[in-house]
């Protein structure tokens, strides 16, 4: 498939996410993940929260990333923000999130277009890293963008049981590859993201 190259990003303020753009990314998310629990009006709920009770700097503020074909989203990422703690050292990162691609759309660079406006926010100094979950079919896609496996362990010391693994896919990743990261556990300070 040949690759869409005049795909316009949309930046949405996840703290002022419209109830028309929170349901047509719940529609593709639960198009991509057709899960019985995850219905449209609940991933259009979590679409409106992901920017709630965020205080930070603007230029912090979470955010999602769209882009459109006919009026109909196609491609998502967004961004949570979180300092975490690895080890003894404190980071400020962009906790990169429900990243998708309409399943008919693969294949056209519609992915790293969609993730490329996250990076560029660690690229610019606005993050320390990016940091997200992800699974072994999707690790060769991020390896492409310059991100890495991280083999800390996860907690949520906030949890009710704050040993437990607070993410649902097996891998993590960070971005960039090539600054130092440090050793030991990394506390979410949260739940998964």
């Amino acid at each position: 498939m040949a690759e869409i190259e005049t795909a316009e990003i949309e930046t949405l303020d996840a703290r002022q996410l419209s109830a028309q753009d929170a349901r047509a990314i719940a529609e593709l998310l639960v198009k991509v993940w057709p899960k019985l629990e995850k219905p449209v009006e609940v991933r259009e709920r979590q679409m409106r929260e992901l920017g709630q009770g965020y205080s930070g700097p603007d230029i912090q503020a979470p955010r999602s990333f769209v882009i459109r074909e006919n009026g109909i989203v196609i491609a998502h990422a967004a961004f949570v923000t979180r300092t975490i703690l690895v080890g003894s050292q404190e980071l400020t990162i962009a906790g990169l999130t429900r990243v998708c691609t309409d399943p008919s759309k693969r294949g056209m660079g519609l992915g790293e277009k969609i993730v490329r406006p996250v990076l560029d926010l660690v690229d610019q100094g606005v993050f320390d890293f990016s940091y997200f979950q992800t699974t072994p079919q999707v690790v060769p896609f991020y390896e492409r963008l310059a991100a890495v496996l991280t083999t800390n362990r996860v907690v949520n010391s906030l949890a009710v049981d704050p040993r437990a693994y607070p993410f649902w896919d097996e891998l993590q990743m960070r971005y960039p590859a090539d600054r130092p990261w440090p050793e030991g556990v990394i506390d979410l300070r949260g739940p998964g993201f």
